[in-house]
């Protein structure tokens, strides 16, 4: 077997729901659920997952196992160079991601050595948001987890896919599932947790707002990991042929279950303590480490969720510097110009934490330094990415699978069984129609909505 392959169907599906199934939907789905109306936001995420997700992950499969090559080179085979620039900008997009995405993991890093030494325990609310701000706003303690988190994925990566990548997704993602489900039993018991529960799951649609509808689509794509070439990627390690689209619903499936599971943990535990589910991005390090220290077993609880939180993270970002790595080495190949994948790694794993070293001291040294109404750097990064690349990416990827790869190419990679075949019309009808016009209208009106506000 190739070291840059799959050994097996279920890796490819773990490897690439972990890269799905990360921060976006750990981290930033709860907050943003939080912040974005409960019930009417996981409504219109969904949706949005179920509609124009999964369709698109499908194309970015196609396209990645019919040319077996990764993002650089893939559209260029299948659209003659001119679409050679949605590559780039899955790239570039994923390289920024995995900047300010690497910060996050460092803090998760960071509380779980709090968690285990004891340090967490017995604190106040108004304690837990100390901590946090002292964990954020030091140079030496944030970069310093950064650092550590991207070089564990480096270290990961650097083993190739079927050693590295494959392995590792096995054995953490079946962890992930069994520790969210003993997090969810302990939440769901605490008294108060049904307020929680109704919040989560009953829709106010008064509480929605044009930016929650954007906020819906960029989750929905932020959490399947679309519009940055890493499925693509991942699929191009695909040396079998088989149904795609049973894979895809799988990886939709893994994902949107551990988005209410998340859910299920977090909210039922917030409302029970009588706090704020609109915390925002300090929802899990200070909110639920507060619930935590107030029911029994709970400094095991917390050292728990903070240990597969850290799970979900590397076997996210591992997909990032994956297709980062892989699109700069068959580029280089493509050019006869000689590197090892090791150097390139290396070097392409220091180019972002170098980039990312301004994420990392925004709330720190760098948070006099504001943009566009109070943004800091890290909060910039978050929005261009979530907000305009994957977006743009997206919308871009349609429009390729949908308008210049050849039909016989779609249907000899989807007509793999009876209920592909049946389903292959409704395919493409929303790849082609619904996800374009839906990713475009969104997008502008929110941005439209945004300038004017400002």
């Amino acid at each position: 077997m190739a070291q840059n392959s799959f050994a097996s169907k279920i890796g490819f599906i773990l490897a690439a729901a972990g890269s799905a199934i990360g921060l976006g939907a750990i981290w930033k789905f709860p907050y943003v659920t939080g912040t974005s109306g409960g019930g009417a936001f996981l409504l219109m995420f969904l949706a949005f997952t179920l509609l124009l997700g999964l369709p698109l992950l499908i194309g970015e499969f196609i396209v990645g196992r019919s040319t077996q090559k990764t993002a650089l080179l893939a559209f260029k085979k299948l659209g003659h160079g001119r679409w050679t620039l949605v590559g780039y900008l899955g790239v570039i997009a994923c390289f920024l991601l995995l900047s300010f995405y690497s910060v996050i993991g460092g803090w998760v890093l960071i509380y779980v050595g709090l968690g285990l030494s004891g340090t967490l325990n017995g604190r106040s609310p108004d304690e837990f948001g100390a901590v946090f701000g002292d964990v954020v706003s030091s140079p030496g303690i944030a970069v310093f987890g950064q650092f550590l988190f991207l070089l564990i994925t480096l270290l990961i990566v650097l083993k190739g896919v079927e050693a590295g990548i494959e392995r590792m997704s096995k054995i953490l993602m079946p962890l992930l599932f069994v520790s969210f489900i003993v997090l969810v039993i302990r939440s769901l018991t605490l008294d108060g947790a049904m307020e929680g529960v109704r919040f989560f799951l009953q829709p106010d649609f008064s509480a929605l707002t044009g930016k929650s509808v954007l906020f819906a689509l960029g989750q929905a794509f932020f959490s399947l990991s679309l519009g940055v070439a890493a499925m693509l990627t991942y699929a191009s390690y695909i040396q079998t042929k088989g149904t795609l689209n049973r894979s895809a619903n799988m990886i939709v499936l893994l994902n949107i279950a551990v988005s209410l599971l998340a859910g299920l943990a977090i909210f039922p535990a917030v409302f029970a303590s009588g706090l704020d589910p609109a915390e925002g991005p300090a929802l899990l390090f200070v909110v639920l480490p507060a619930v935590f220290n107030q029911v029994p077993l709970g400094g095991f609880f917390m050292v728990l969720f903070f240990l597969l939180f850290t799970f979900a993270s590397i076997t996210s970002s591992i997909a990032m510097l994956e297709v980062v790595v892989a699109g700069v080495t068959d580029k280089l190949n493509e050019k006869k110009q000689t590197m090892s994948k090791r150097n390139v790694t290396l070097i392409l794993a220091a180019a972002v934490f170098a980039v990312g070293i301004p994420s990392a001291l925004s709330f720190g040294v760098m948070s006099e330094l504001q943009f566009f109404d109070g943004m800091t750097f890290f909060d910039v990064m978050d929005y261009v990415v979530s907000y305009v690349l994957m977006p743009i990416g997206a919308l871009l990827t349609s429009i390729f699978v949908g308008y210049v790869v050849d039909q016989r190419i779609l249907k000899e990679e989807i007509q793999t069984s009876n209920v592909g075949v049946k389903l292959y019309p409704v395919w493409h009808f929303l790849i082609r129609y619904v996800i374009p016009v839906t990713v475009a209208v969104v997008m502008v009106s929110t941005w439209i909505t945004t300038l004017l506000e400002s």
